[in-house]
């Protein structure tokens, strides 16, 4: 007798559980062919209010974590990353149409960023920060620290590279982070969140929600309680909304970038969702 085969349910990754939808709802994920890849939950309004109320009860523990400490946790998410490589890379060559030498690339990056930034995390204020010069016996410092929960809107022709590039920098200087994955690639999201749940990163630090862009991202740009947005893969939406959204609330915006080189590595993307705490201390007379 031939054996039936174990389906995986793909669900949602929200202050480190995997619920279902709270609507139910799922879609369909195609192969690159167009045939039926797997179901994967389709988020609500209500389950993107439930990651920020997640994401909100971590980011304290987060951001006052020391900067080695949160290197070394990001750093193990990339040794996880790297022993579940084989999965990843058979997850892209079904959902994109790859060569399993592309797919293999695209993990290889993807685990390579990861490491970049876990090697900033405590070296980066000393970059950012500054010792000023002023006129009188004080010390004046002025350091980077955490904006607080970061909504993300992943890149959406990328199921992996992506995601990392937009996620990894907003965890480096102690953020927490809730991220709308790729529509058309959700797979490799979730796994990627199985990574981390599996990993020592505190539980609502990272959130990931599969679905609509369009659906979800206008919450999240509206919302009171998010206090930064990265709209590096809403380029197909009506951004400029989601952009006066995100203003009325006071909200740090990054804006959509297209092309390969979207979310690319850089310093610019940890100090985005930093603000620069400036401090006095009067030097000693003696």
């Amino acid at each position: 007798m031939s054996r039936l085969a174990v389906p995986k349910t793909y669900k949602l990754f929200i202050g480190g559980g995997f619920p279902r939808s709270e609507s139910g709802r799922t879609y369909e994920v195609a192969r690159a062919d167009g045939a039926f890849l797997a179901n994967a939950a389709k988020a609500s309004r209500k389950d993107a209010r439930d990651a920020v109320v997640a994401a909100r009860g971590a980011v304290g523990g987060w951001a006052g974590a020391t900067a080695y400490n949160r290197g070394q946790v990001l750093y193990r998410i990339a040794e996880l990353l790297e022993g579940r490589r084989a999965q990843f890379v058979a997850e892209i060559e079904d959902a994109e149409g790859a060569t399993r030498a592309q797919a293999a690339a695209q993990v290889d990056e993807a685990i390579d960023r990861w490491v970049w930034y876990a090697g900033w995390a405590d070296k980066f204020a000393q970059v950012a920060g500054n010792a000023n010069p002023v006129a009188g016996p004080y010390f004046n410092i002025s350091v980077p620290e955490p904006t607080g929960v970061v909504a993300i809107v992943a890149p959406q022709d990328s199921s992996l590279v992506g995601l990392v590039s937009a996620v990894a920098p907003a965890l480096v200087a102690g953020n927490a982070v809730v991220v709308v994955a790729s529509e058309r690639f959700p797979l490799s999201a979730i796994t990627l969140a199985e990574v981390l749940a599996t990993s020592d990163v505190p539980k609502g630090v990272v959130n990931v929600l599969t679905g609509s862009p369009a659906e979800i991202a206008p919450w999240l740009a509206s919302h009171a309680d998010v206090n930064a947005i990265d709209l590096v893969g809403a380029g197909d939406l009506d951004w400029i909304d989601l952009e006066i959204a995100a203003a009325d609330t006071l909200k740090r915006v990054l804006r959509p970038e297209q092309g390969p080189d979207a979310a690319a590595p850089t310093l610019d993307r940890i100090a985005a969702f930093t603000e620069t705490k400036t401090v006095w201390h009067t030097k000693s007379l003696r």
